[in-house]
């Protein structure tokens, strides 16, 4: 017979372990998202990330949790203090997509409805040549579409089409962007 007890205690020290091993892991991401250095967050990124384009810019002092689910396209620029949470599902940055300042992106958030305040997680996919706002925050499951805009402050709930401009709180169509979106993003400033 197995005493409960014992196997609570297992669990406990499983999970002290595993807790432990991933601040680690965190504190070295933290060290090295800090860094003055760019090719330094650039070789980062290509170890650890999912995947991780050419000629994409990460600046000092952005937030990665779980970087092997984060994959970033080509000519991506995040710029300072932006969070990218991988932890619950896949997120995926296509290519030429600007994300300003203290932009946050979630793929695991706390089910409201939840009696025991559980988790519930979904894939977030912002497609090439989208613009996400200072301080927009976008949540899981959403998909922002080609070309889109979200406006800063705006808080993502559901699915961005191509060439909108979305804000507010919760974030709605206030316009559209009419232009054929030909540009490579480029952005590697000096010690940022």
């Amino acid at each position: 017979m197995v005493n409960k007890n014992n196997k609570k205690g297992e669990m406990n020290i499983r999970y002290e372990i595993w807790s432990l091993k991933e601040g680690i892991r965190q504190l070295l991401t933290d060290i090295v998202m800090w860094s003055h250095f760019h090719w330094v967050r650039i070789l980062f990124m290509r170890l650890f990330s999912g995947h991780f384009g050419v000629s994409s810019s990460v600046l000092r002092h952005i937030e990665l949790w779980n970087p092997e689910n984060i994959f970033i396209g080509s000519h991506v620029i995040i710029n300072q203090r932006v969070f990218l949470d991988g932890r619950g599902a896949r997120l995926t940055i296509g290519d030429n997509v600007d994300i300003a300042m203290e932009a946050m992106v979630w793929t695991l958030e706390h089910d409201v409805s939840s009696s025991s305040h559980e988790t519930k997680a979904a894939p977030v996919v912002i497609e090439d040549h989208a613009w996400i706002g200072c301080r927009a925050q976008i949540l899981p499951g959403v998909k922002i579409g080609r070309g889109a805009v979200i406006a800063a402050g705006a808080v993502v709930t559901k699915d961005v089409p191509a060439n909108e401009i979305w804000g507010g709180v919760p974030a709605k169509r206030i316009g559209n962007r009419n232009n054929p979106l030909t540009y490579n993003l480029k952005y590697r400033p000096w010690l940022r």
